[in-house]
């Protein structure tokens, strides 16, 4: 049979559409007898099941409308009785369909443009589905690509086989690109959505840059230098830590390059960005002194609970080590995940001092011994009268100018202290009603019961339903600053994991969990420590 050159035409034209959008032929015919149908359908009948087949080889086009076969009919448009299907097929049985022939038709001009419209989203969601494929296993990847427009400062790049975008605040600050410009970016999302594009591109994300140097540098490749962190305010400044896993490279000089080439090389990508290649130590200590620099540090302090350290340089080095609008620290903070509090030396010492004379006044107080008393208990260390109180009473006695008699009393003192403090506390705790039995806690104070019984949690039901959180506070991170939130139990010297002890207790004691529970729990999470060394 010859085939006509309207069918041809088809053949052709949905060739030419698979090719210009790189997808398959079928995918183009199926939408094509998609748009067949739904003319079809305004021509035969809405409510009809129309079916149109397009011959792949052809181009012929058979149109059917699909009745489908019940006991008794009740709309012949879309359904045909048995005892009729069986005239036409003697296999026929309830549910299945008979296809009946519809003629060829003509389209007008408004089943046309209905036609097109079908073809056009079906081909466009065909086409937005293999560009995901394509580039769904490409995220974390940099891409090269030609500007096709900038929209309210969103750039549009064409991939040559795909459509991302960089959004605004994905850009570099104060970087100007134009049409037909070719731009690097890094793939950090691919995603499915309804509209617009779908894959989305940054130039500020920080594995651009650990990327670029990927790149730049063969031993970061190969894998002999870790990228550990990365910190970067996009088009001014960034820091990168990295470690050599081989004792004779240096991962600092690798990283700069001969006279700075490959640097240079990465920072001209990021339009000047300055950057610190920092070496990375396991020590925090030491990889937050490196971090800090060009500043000289002259010692720190670490609160590992809190992820905080404290940091003291000379007053000369002050404005270095914290930068321009707090840059510098800023910067340092996000690189090694601590909190980073910088002070001057005079600084220190004046707090130093503080401390020293909130001590004394405190053990003149609670002991009632002179000034003198006050400040040698200071200086030998001792920060509370809990300390005095239960310390061994040799360390008070080797105190120069102390005896064992001298000793002996300041412990005595403390303690009736104490005493009398718990007396006062019990009488506070018992007139806010907080109950007895939260004392069978281990670790639980009459001054903990109080402030338990300030936030109106009174009982050991009401203690379970605390968490640690509740208790010792929290830390939220946010644009590269920590914002504390104070627990209950924050003016006490209470660790997380006493916390979590004495909740544990009194969910025991509550009957939420059994010793069963935890013994599960305990297995579990050996289970899964031998299975992480593993």
């Amino acid at each position: 049979m010859a085939v006509s050159a309207n069918r041809l035409e088809l053949l052709q034209i949905a060739d030419a559409v698979a090719r210009e959008k790189v997808i398959d032929r079928e995918i183009v015919l199926a939408a094509m007898a998609d748009a067949i149908q739904k003319a079809a359908r305004s021509r035969y009948g809405t409510e009809s099941n129309i079916r149109a087949d397009i011959n792949p080889k052809t181009g012929e086009i058979r149109l059917q409308r699909l009745l489908e076969v019940v006991e008794k009919a009740e709309d012949y448009s879309t359904q045909i009785p048995l005892e009729l299907a069986r005239d036409r097929n003697p296999d026929a049985a309830l549910g299945d369909f008979i296809a009946d022939p519809l003629p060829p038709m003509d389209f007008g001009r408004i089943a046309a443009q209905s036609a097109k419209q079908v073809i056009v989203q079906k081909v466009r969601e065909a086409e937005r589905d293999r560009q995901f494929d394509e580039f769904k296993d490409r995220v974390g990847e940099i891409v090269n690509g030609t500007v096709k427009r900038v929209e309210y400062g969103n750039v549009i790049v064409d991939l040559g086989r795909g459509e991302g975008i960089i959004r605004r605040d994905e850009m570099i600050p104060r970087e100007n690109v134009r049409y037909g410009d070719r731009v690097r970016a890094y793939v950090y999302d691919v995603r499915r959505e309804q509209r617009g594009p779908q894959i989305f591109l940054s130039r500020t994300h920080p594995q651009f840059m650990v990327k670029l140097f990927t790149m730049e540098v063969p031993e970061i490749y190969d894998g002999i230098i870790q990228v550990k962190s990365v910190a970067r305010d996009p088009g001014s400044r960034a820091k990168i830590a990295v470690i050599s896993n081989d004792s004779s490279i240096d991962p600092v000089g690798a990283c700069v390059g001969m006279r700075g080439s490959r640097v240079q090389a990465v920072v001209g990508e990021l339009q000047g960005e300055k950057i610190d290649i920092i070496p990375w130590s396991q020590d925090p200590a030491t990889f937050v002194v490196n971090a800090l620099q060009p500043a000289e540090v002259a010692k720190v302090v670490l609160d590992e609970d809190a992820e905080r350290i404290e940091v003291v340089v000379p007053d000369e080095q002050l404005s270095l080590a914290i930068g321009r609008r707090g840059q510098n620290v800023r910067l340092a903070s996000q690189l090694t995940g601590w909190d980073i509090d910088i002070m001057t030396e005079a600084e220190e010492s004046e707090r130093r001092q503080k401390e020293f004379n909130e001590r004394t006044n405190l053990f003149m107080d609670s002991l009632d011994v002179d000034e003198m008393v006050g400040q040698v208990l200071a200086s030998e260390g001792f920060a509370a009268v809990e300390e005095l109180a239960y310390v061994d009473l040799d360390e008070i006695a080797s105190i120069d100018g102390f005896d064992e008699d001298t000793a002996q009393e300041i412990q005595t003192r403390a303690r009736e202290f104490l005493e009398k403090l718990e007396a006062e506390m019990d009488e506070k705790r018992k007139a806010l009603g907080v109950a007895d039995e939260l004392r069978s806690i281990d670790g639980m104070t009459a001054q903990m019961m109080v402030a338990l019984g300030e936030d109106g949690i009174k009982s050991v039901e009401d203690f379970a339903g605390c968490a640690a959180d509740d208790l010792v506070g929290w830390s939220e991170r946010k644009n590269g600053e920590t914002k504390k939130f104070e627990g209950l139990f924050s003016k006490f010297d209470v660790s997380r994991v006493e916390a979590e002890q004495m909740i544990v207790q009194a969910r025991l004691a509550a009957g939420w969990i059994t010793e069963e529970d935890l013994a599960k729990d305990a297995e579990a999470e050996e289970a899964s420590e031998v299975e992480q060394e593993v």
